[in-house]
């Protein structure tokens, strides 16, 4: 009888049980993606170690954020096709040719924290390599659920990296509410500010923030307390906000090249 009772215990234990586990692992608190579900997502290297997220918006630009970039003398390596960066089965790297930051950026206060890579050479679309839609024109508003993906840090404490690409969902907040919690931070006309169960950490900065099939953010900064904090969520570059700025270098750069 005490046996069957702890089996019992046991299976209304389970989902419990699994929650917990699925919980601990994460880009923070988040999910393994299925493998090149993200075809758009490349990690940007130095010295063969991940440093930043990015993605492709098309064959011959990744777009990510000014500050992973930090004038480094030696190239940045952007790897496309990955799914787990031990494994290059579907991957590849490229050269960064040209860095564009925004002309307006500002370190201190993650103004404006967008940057363009002109890579070395076009990649070659398939099924792991593709690019994200940009959005059109038009604000992000409060309430949309959105998500986000990477290979950052699973906690802000910790060390470790994720090999496989993580990803979690968010919701997207709306303008006064993120004023509210980041305060002269949070400049609503070019931020977005989401928060869900998981979030990005470390690591994930210049990955997108896919509302839809359509990259509508750019992983900008975290608290430096918490990855994933309701009372300071996760903040992120407007992407239509600079579109002006995005075709003008996109466009130029093409026609000349051809």
């Amino acid at each position: 009888m005490m046996a069957l009772i702890t089996l019992l215990l046991l299976i209304s234990l389970l989902p419990h049980l699994t929650f917990t586990a699925r919980a601990n692992v994460g880009i923070v608190k988040g999910r393994e993606a299925k493998p090149h579900s993200r075809p758009y997502m490349v990690s940007i290297q130095l010295n063969k170690k991940h440093v930043c997220g990015g993605f492709l918006i098309s064959d011959e630009f990744v777009m990510t954020a000014a500050h992973c970039w930090k004038g480094y003398p030696e190239i940045l390596l952007v790897v496309v096709g990955a799914h787990d960066l031990w494994n290059n089965k579907h991957s590849y790297h490229v050269e960064v040719k040209s860095y564009i930051s925004h002309p307006h950026y500002t370190f201190c206060a993650h103004w404006n924290d967008i940057m363009l890579l002109r890579l070395q050479e076009k990649v070659k679309l398939n099924n792991y390599v593709k690019w994200i839609s940009l959005p059109k024109e038009g604000d992000v508003n409060g309430g949309i659920l959105c998500s986000v993906a990477g290979w950052g840090k699973l906690s802000l404490k910790g060390r470790t990296t994720s090999s496989v690409l993580m990803e979690a969902n968010m919701t997207t907040i709306n303008h006064a509410e993120c004023l509210h919690k980041w305060g002269s931070k949070y400049f609503t006309s070019k931020m977005i500010c989401a928060h869900g169960r998981g979030g990005s950490c470390t690591g994930d900065s210049g990955g997108p923030l896919v509302c839809g099939d359509t990259a509508v953010g750019v992983t900008s900064f975290v608290s430096n307390k918490s990855c994933n904090s309701p009372e300071k969520p996760n903040v992120y570059t407007e992407i239509s906000a600079f579109l002006p700025w995005i075709h003008q270098i996109t466009r130029n750069i093409s026609n000349t090249s051809q």
